[in-house]
């Protein structure tokens, strides 16, 4: 790792003083100086070459590079090109591109205008996550302010290029973090994922090709092409170069959000910035990129490093960058069955393994959260979680599969604990003893009058 280089916070860098979401502080930095000597200036195809060079990897979770996904923007379809800024930051556990709105939202618009420049796209979309009042306002008067002073709108910058700059608004739904459910949203409709391919660069917003890019990744943009691709390489990894803002909660002494080179080790996140555990506690497990990414235990903390390769190496991933930590008084069924109440409830019904296999996960979660649970569930929650990855249009259906295979790889012993004897069928013959063989054989061997097989052991009566 790069890290003789001293670092100190580049996006987050002025979030704390006065004023900073407003034009004239922004300006008195330097604000828009990067955008107004390269736009109609630089050529286009060397702006994305830089941002391809400098190993910047999208911060919204998938960390695909930056650059190369410029590169594959379609060209010469006779159709308008579009970028679409991901701001419904729905992930739980992950916080900040919250404060890039709230603090410092200029600096976003910096980084839209170049890479409109860079894609010559003269039309964005920032779209926000519903919640986010103060971030809306704030970006709102940004816009503004930015228009008023010829940054947006006819001619920026005195220059022969166009920008209209469009905020919008999610009703708060976490399918619309994912690219195609956002832009499906961005076109009016109810925001339902689309299939790839084809892609958005090829096929997104109206059907025209389109960059879909987050919020943290379009900041960072500004400071690369002010700075230089060899800059942003002098810190991070070979492989995942630069910084990165994380978040951090659950049981540190100093939660918050950090800006650090990729590379870190994970426990230095913990001890150094998070200030360490509360008094008294110690580590039992660490959800590492929001709460969809697997999760790590104590063991696999300490060889971990925060950058996409480490973490996959691990069987997690980097996500987000929302790192929850989890300390020994826990109930990790508590916690599991919170976060398959949320992947059901969010789920936008329209692929069934996500449809069906969310609900039967919240149902057996809530089993062992409330300690009546059957042995057979146990293995249950693994084939259920099984047969939900891969098989569905984007990855909710996996991103609360991947979590209980995690929580039940690691803590099996704890499911275990909540479990009684397998549930007793009926003696009485019912329909169901047609199509359930296993219920028609335990119902002849035992016999117990109060319970009544559903198929898979989720009721009872």
């Amino acid at each position: 790792m790069a890290d003789a280089t001293p670092f100190s916070p580049v996006i987050l860098k002025h979030i704390h003083e006065p004023g900073s979401h407003t034009i004239e502080h922004y300006q008195a930095r330097g604000g828009y100086e990067t955008a107004r000597n390269l736009v109609g200036t630089a050529e286009p195809a060397s702006l994305v070459k830089i941002v391809e060079d400098s190993g910047l990897r999208g911060r919204g979770g998938a960390g695909f590079p930056t650059g190369k996904k410029w590169s594959f923007l379609a060209k010469g379809t006779g159709k308008p090109a579009y970028l679409a800024v991901n701001g419904d930051e729905s992930e739980p556990g992950t916080f900040k591109d919250r404060y890039i709105l709230e603090k410092d939202p200029h600096q976003l618009l910096e980084g839209v205008i170049l890479t409109c420049w860079a894609i010559q796209s003269n039309h964005a979309f920032i779209y926000l996550r519903g919640e986010f009042i103060l971030g809306y306002e704030r970006l709102e008067a940004a816009v503004r302010e930015a228009k008023a002073k010829g940054f947006i709108g006819k001619n920026i910058f005195g220059k022969n290029f166009d920008l209209k700059v469009v905020v919008m608004r999610g009703a708060g739904a976490y399918i619309c973090g994912e690219e195609t459910g956002m832009l499906s949203s961005i076109e009016g409709g109810r925001g339902y994922p689309k299939i790839k391919p084809p892609f958005p660069a090829v096929s997104g917003v109206f059907k025209c090709p389109t960059i879909v890019n987050n919020v943290e990744t379009i900041a960072a943009v500004s400071h690369i092409l002010k700075h230089g691709a060899a800059w942003h390489k002098q810190w991070g990894t070979e492989k995942s170069p630069g910084f990165k803002i994380f978040c951090l909660s659950g049981a540190v002494k100093n939660p918050g959000v950090y800006e650090v080179p990729l590379g870190i080790t994970m426990r230095e996140m913990i001890e150094v910035y998070g200030g360490g555990l509360i008094e008294g506690r110690t580590l039992k497990a660490v959800i590492p990129g929001g709460l969809s990414a697997p999760l790590l235990t104590p063991e696999m903390v300490d060889k971990c490093t925060l950058d996409y390769e480490s973490l996959a190496s691990l069987g997690s991933m980097l996500g987000s960058g929302g790192i929850t930590v989890l300390h020994d008084g826990v109930d990790l069924m508590s916690a599991v069955y919170n976060t398959m109440r949320f992947y059901h409830h969010e789920s936008c019904g329209q692929c069934t393994p996500c449809r069906e296999g969310t609900g039967w996960l919240e149902k057996l979660a809530h089993k062992f959260h409330g300690g009546h649970a059957h042995s057979g569930d146990v293995d249950l929650v693994g084939e259920v979680a099984k047969n939900m990855r891969g098989r569905t249009i984007c990855v909710l259906a996996d991103a609360a599969a991947m979590p209980m295979q995690s929580y039940l790889q690691h803590f099996r012993g704890e499911f275990e604990k909540r479990t009684h004897e397998p549930a007793h069928v009926e003696r009485l013959r019912t329909p169901r003893d047609e199509i359930t063989p296993t219920a028609k054989r335990e119902s002849v061997q035992h016999g117990a009058p109060n319970v009544v097989d559903v198929g898979m052991g989720m009721d009872r009566v």
